[in-house]
């Protein structure tokens, strides 16, 4: 019955509106009530489930990402990808996926690029005769590298969720291959559609402009070389890495670029304070709401309720990430990952996948369901920065969701897709 009121406050909760984080809350303390259990234990299990020190990598990731966001780094990484790729037919379409490669290996946030990128961009392939859909639907699927190619606060939040015996780093270099596959199969389906569409390819600029531009953009790249460099050699943790990221970050666009102003600044702490807020109070409550699902049993309970459907390991995986996919239509990721990391990695570890296999498989999963709606924040926002109504893309999208769900495919049934670089470090 516990199990019950827990499922049933949450459900109620989130149908009416309220925030998925004060949801979980409110559900735990609901379930604790009904257990007897004092009311203190809903903050306790909260508190306890931010008091982990990888936790606090977090702020300074975000904020290293939003000072690049808003000192002029993404406008740089533009030009870059436009003097490289930019000639190809359906040039812009190409400049917005590796601009989304490369700075979402910087901001580690898809809203982040979707906002920057989306921004300069859009607007920019609608004069040049792209359909509003299309570049709309370029720049919503594209935002999610930024998810997986790191660094990416949400490996943070997954290696917590998996009970912290996870490598960092080991995750970070997981998502480098299935990242480039991602952008690469999404520039196929591009490149397709803007041949039977006729979009138009840009001139290329000369070796020396690429040389230029490249010059111009590399110091902004090194801010995710400084991180995922300095964990990966062991000469900095997790958190000091994101530290001296977002120091590097500040004084490159503050006095190398010159680029920062301060209502920049104040732009970019606001941003990254808010962002931070909502991570941690999701991570808090949702510690309270996964010890309840791991007192009811509810990983062991689904594990037996799948194998009586199937005890084929291929069809076991693709159940899940069909359960993954469907949950990622209608909640935040964030809160996914803190709830069902504890329920399906015990059961993809019984099946023989490596944890750090699943954590890429899951933020691929998630990702596309930020595309997805009925919540689908990326898509909302795409839209909003496209002006364009949600239907209208929705029609065109299923290319884009093919390239990303074939990445996504790869990742599950061929571990060295995800695995071969995290390897190299042993």
């Amino acid at each position: 019955m516990g199990l019950t009121i827990l499922l049933l406050v949450f459900g109620i909760m989130v149908v009416v509106g309220m925030p998925v984080a004060f949801a979980m809350g409110l559900a735990a303390a609901a379930a604790f009530w009904w257990e007897g259990f004092p009311m203190l234990i809903t903050f306790q299990r909260a508190t306890s489930g931010v008091s982990v020190f990888s936790l606090l990598a977090i702020p300074f990731f975000v904020f290293a990402g939003e000072l690049m966001l808003h000192g002029g780094i993404a406008v740089r990484l533009v030009k870059l990808a436009s003097a490289l790729v930019g000639h190809l037919k359906g040039g812009l379409a190409m400049v917005n996926i590796f601009s989304s490669m490369l700075f979402g290996g910087i901001s580690g946030s898809a809203i982040a690029d979707i906002s920057a990128l989306g921004s300069l961009l859009i607007p920019v392939m609608k004069e040049r005769g792209y359909r509003p859909d299309f570049a709309v639907n370029v720049t919503v699927t594209s935002s999610i590298a930024g998810i997986v190619i790191p660094p990416s606060h949400n490996m943070i939040i997954f290696a917590v969720a998996a009970g912290g015996g996870l490598s960092v780093s080991g995750l970070f270099l997981a998502g480098v291959i299935p990242g480039i596959i991602m952008c690469v199969s999404l520039a196929i389906a591009a490149y397709i559609l803007s041949v039977k569409h006729n979009y138009p390819s840009e001139p290329f600029p000369g070796w020396p402009t690429v040389a230029r531009t490249a010059a111009d953009a590399i110091p902004g790249f090194f801010t995710a070389v400084i991180i995922v460099g300095g964990t990966l050699s062991g000469v900095f943790t997790v958190t000091e890495s994101g530290a001296f990221g977002a120091i590097y970050a500040l004084l490159l666009t503050k006095f190398y670029y010159k680029s920062l102003s301060w209502d920049s600044f104040v732009l970019a702490v606001t941003g990254a304070v808010r962002t931070t807020a909502m991570v941690m109070i999701l991570i808090a409550f949702a510690s309270s709401f996964a010890y309840l699902l791991a007192l009811y049993q509810v990983p062991g309970k689904l594990s037996d309720l799948l194998v009586t459907i199937s005890d084929n390991p291929l069809i076991i995986l693709l159940m899940i990430n069909i359960i993954l996919l469907l949950l990622g239509m209608i909640m935040d990721m964030a809160a996914l990952i803190l709830i069902c990391t504890p329920i399906f990695l015990p059961i993809a570890k019984g099946l023989g996948m490596d944890p750090t296999q699943f954590g890429i498989m899951m933020l691929i999963n998630l990702g596309l369901g930020l595309c997805t709606p009925p919540v689908g924040t990326c898509l909302f926002v795409g839209c909003a920065v496209g002006k364009i109504k949600i239907e209208s893309a929705l029609k065109t999208i299923w290319p884009f969701y093919i390239a990303i769900f074939a990445a996504l495919m790869l990742v599950t049934y061929v571990p060295a897709v995800s695995l071969w670089l995290p390897s190299m470090l042993d």
